[in-house]
């Protein structure tokens, strides 16, 4: 009772110091307090500036207002009688217009004889009380080295390998880069990065605008039953939504593009968002003479709609098209030079994901269902030598399309201290895949040439139920999957496919828990082997093709002394079985991934076997609009079978990730930040140098072979490097401007990457050949990379 006493004079005192806080400063924000299991409205709770005094009592409708409340980022804490307290996603609050927020707050299983406002920002669930974390939007915007690319933020936290290339891979817990899912607002994407790898996830620049981003919740491990398909991580994009009040814009200069964005009303009940971006390295790239020359275009929208109380719907849309091109006009290119003209193809790739989503709301849950597209097309060429001369110089002709047209629907339901979810999903494929590519196989050049159209149907069901005990110190979770499609017969039957869960939690006391969760997951193997032809037969549906399966085990122990201080500790395990091997190059496709071109396209067996396993260590401190600090660490190993069925190092064995993170907020609206990363060294695969000199096999190739006898036997040595940035914002009347500086690689740190394999010329510029005019004569380059990297960004808000 006595702290209840505290909270109404804070909020009093709150009160009554607003009018002077309003005349020295002109922020304000708006929102609304809800029943989150209904959507009900919720009056009279107390609202409180998370770190202040300033607060508000929300009125009969659920509706509050805060003004006179000094620019940049904030939370905002809510309590009320018979709910648990809760606290927003951050919000930025600016001069030139009302900030919006909405607080959903959930119903309280204890009787509670005090109120306080204290709550975290550090969110866990029943369902996943470990492996957990949300990312909040201050993160997003300022992340040292990030530059606003959400894929580049993602690297800063536990468990996400962090790569020395310039590639946004995404790899978590020592899995390989196909096996993460991504949800824009329950609409889910297939990839999130430019320039995307087919059959991966990865790409050199991410596809979400950050002008859109509220916030992201990362799931490495203890994944939901309601997301499915995904093996090493789930990504959950929590969008904003349009200007209530009047039209807005958003100008922005990047490091690598140009954007626009504008939001607004649609009448009463309905707002929009809309971005576009273009990118301008195809014009930096070629005043440096840099061999390729990769253009990118992007859009990006949400549309919502508050029909009723219990009825809302949401359009979001996503959509690039990205165009990359060689630089052959480079006057004498150096060796490092031809061998990237010599070897990297001409690409064209468009794609789009559009959704729907209708929420409707009764008294005890919600009905949620969506319906969603996605399609892309990916094209690819080359000839040898980049002689366009002549057809008989094509080495690759490459033209696929993947189309998924998606319905979801699931029930979210609470009674008393239960939570059940459950629901179904289906899901319609369509794949092409027109290949001609020279290929050697067996030590001789062969062509494979099909071209094949693949349409099969996906389903899965899933339920998870939930409950807390002994005052909600104990919560147990079980969840449950079945997914199947008619692809073949080794995927048919969904009870082969069962994907049992159980997560646990106990409150040691307020401050300490200790969690658990297992789980079997299943993916499914990318389209490209699902479509793969030889002799007109799909001979992967032949050779056994099944979903590929991983066995997690995780434990953990959280200690949150207050809302804003964070640490944890987590060991896990992951068995994986019936992985994708190569038959030709006699490799799991676990390891593969993290570079340009195509995976899976090719003959495969379901035969694989590995493990990833190691802990992490995360520590996090957030006070919003003034200082945030993650420091993260992961040990990891990570081994797949080689072809006699060793395990060996994958291509993601790091070993040692250490990243910290800090920001922080000085006076003037001035900011600055730090990233240091060490990434422990990658093993790699030499060379098989009497494969990669004869002639025909190069040529086939566009460049050398890997030894895969010797698969990952050798090994980088560690990467590290510190980003640097400086932020200064303007909050004017009409208009908010920033500016930022971004240097990565602060101390020009040189990695150690694997020498390249040219073929040598005489002085004519003629190739120098060997044995009868069999082989070429190649010699090493040495190959490294890292340079300081400064960037400015400009953002203008209007």
């Amino acid at each position: 009772m006595k702290s209840r006493f505290i909270l109404k004079i804070k909020v009093l005192f709150g009160l009554l110091v607003a009018p002077i806080l309003l005349m020295a400063q002109q922020g304000s924000i708006q929102g609304r307090v809800y029943d989150r299991t209904n959507n009900q409205n919720l009056p009279f709770a107390n609202v409180l500036v998370s770190g202040t005094t300033i607060g508000t009592v929300a009125s009969e409708e659920g509706s509050f207002r805060i003004s006179g409340l000094k620019p940049g980022f904030v939370r905002i804490e809510v309590s009320l009688i018979g709910f648990n307290n809760a606290i927003s996603s951050e919000i930025e609050i600016s001069k030139a217009k009302t900030a919006f927020v909405e607080i959903g707050m959930e119903r309280s299983n204890t009787e509670l004889d005090e109120i306080t406002v204290s709550a975290s920002p550090f969110r866990k669930t029943e369902e996943s009380p470990l492996s957990l974390k949300t990312i909040s939007l201050s993160e997003i915007e300022s992340s040292p080295g990030a530059n606003r690319d959400i894929s580049k933020v993602i690297q800063s936290f536990a468990g996400v390998q962090s790569t020395p290339s310039f590639r946004n891979d995404i790899i978590v817990r020592g899995g390989g880069p196909s096996e993460s899912r991504f949800y824009l607002d329950d609409v889910e994407v297939p990839n999130i990065n430019h320039f995307a790898t087919q059959g991966a996830s990865g790409g050199p620049v991410g596809i979400i605008n950050a002008d859109l981003l509220r916030e992201v919740n990362y799931y490495s491990g203890a994944f939901p039953a309601n997301h499915s398909n995904a093996l090493s991580g789930v990504f959950e994009f929590s969008l904003v939504d349009g200007n209530r009040e009047k039209f807005r814009g958003q100008a922005s200069l990047g490091a690598s593009e140009i954007s626009a964005t504008i939001d607004g009303p649609i009448g009463d009940k309905t707002s929009y968002i809309f971005s576009v971006r273009r990118s301008y390295l195809q014009f930096l790239f070629g005043l440096l003479e840099i061999p390729f020359l990769p253009t990118f275009n992007d859009v990006q929208f949400k549309v919502k709609t508050r029909i009723d109380r219990q009825n809302e719907i949401s359009f979001i849309g996503l959509g690039a098209y990205d165009i990359s091109e060689l630089n052959t006009d480079i006057e004498d290119p150096d060796d490092q030079q031809k061998y990237i003209l010599a070897s990297l193809p001409t690409n064209k790739q468009w794609s789009y994901t559009l959704g729907a989503v209708y929420k409707h709301y009764n008294e005890n849950g919600y009905q949620t269902i969506v319906l969603s597209r996605n399609h892309l097309t990916n094209e690819a060429e080359k000839y040898l030598d980049n002689d366009e001369s002549s057809e008989d110089n094509k080495t690759l002709d490459y033209r696929s399309q993947e189309v998924e047209n998606k319905i979801r629907y699931e029930n979210s339901m609470r009674a008393g201290r239960a939570k059940i979810n459950f629901g179904g999903n289906v899901d319609f494929v369509h794949y092409t895949n027109q290949t001609a590519q020279t290929r050697y196989y067996n030590n001789t050049p062969i062509q494979v040439d099909f071209d094949s159209s693949l349409d099969f149907v996906k389903w899965g069901l899933f339920g998870q139920a939930s409950h807390t005990f002994i005052d909600d110190r104990l919560s147990l979770s079980f969840g449950l999957r079945l997914d199947a499609n008619n692809y073949s017969s080794d995927m048919r039957s969904p009870f082969e496919q069962v994907s049992p869960r159980f997560s646990a939690s106990w409150k040691l006391n307020p401050s300490w828990s200790i969690n658990f969760n297992t789980g079997r997951y299943f993916q499914l193997p990318p389209y490209t082997a699902l479509g793969y032809q030889e002799n007109g037969e799909y001979i992967n549906k032949q050779n056994g093709l099944k979903y590929i399966q991983a066995d997690h085990f995780i434990a953990g122990i959280s200690y949150q002394p207050k809302g804003n201080l964070f640490f944890s500790v987590e060991g896990f395990l992951k068995n994986y079985e019936d992985y994708p091997f190569s038959i030709n190059d006699s490799i799991s496709l676990a390891n593969l991934g993290a570079d340009f071109g195509v995976v899976g396209n090719e003959a495969v067996s379901s035969i694989s076997e590995g493990q990833a396993y190691g802990a992490e260590l995360q520590s996090r401190i957030a006070v919003p609009g003034d200082f945030n600090f993650n420091l993260s660490y992961t040990f990891v190993r990570s081994e797949f079978e080689d072809r006699y069925g060793k395990l060996v190092p994958s291509s993601w064995d790091s070993r040692h990730v250490l990243v910290v993170t800090s920001t922080k907020k000085l006076k003037r609206n001035w900011q600055i930040g730090g990233r240091w990363r060490f990434v422990g060294g990658l093993p790699y695969t030499p060379y098989d140098m009497d494969r990669s000199t004869l002639i025909e096999a190069w040529n086939a190739n566009n460049g050398p072979y890997y030894d895969t006898d010797n698969w990952n036997t050798k090994r980088f040595k560690a990467f590290h490097q510190l980003d640097l940035r400086i932020d200064k914002a303007y909050y004017l009347n009409k208009m908010t401007a920033k500016f930022y500086i971004d240097i990565q690689n602060f101390y020009n740190f040189k990695n150690q990457d694997q020498d390249i394999l040219v073929r040598e010329e005489d002085a004519n510029g003629q190739f120098i050949t060997t044995d009868g005019g069999t082989r070429y004569q190649l010699k090493s380059v040495k190959n490294d990379s890292g340079t300081v990297l400064p960037t400015i960004g400009i953002i203008l808000q209007f």
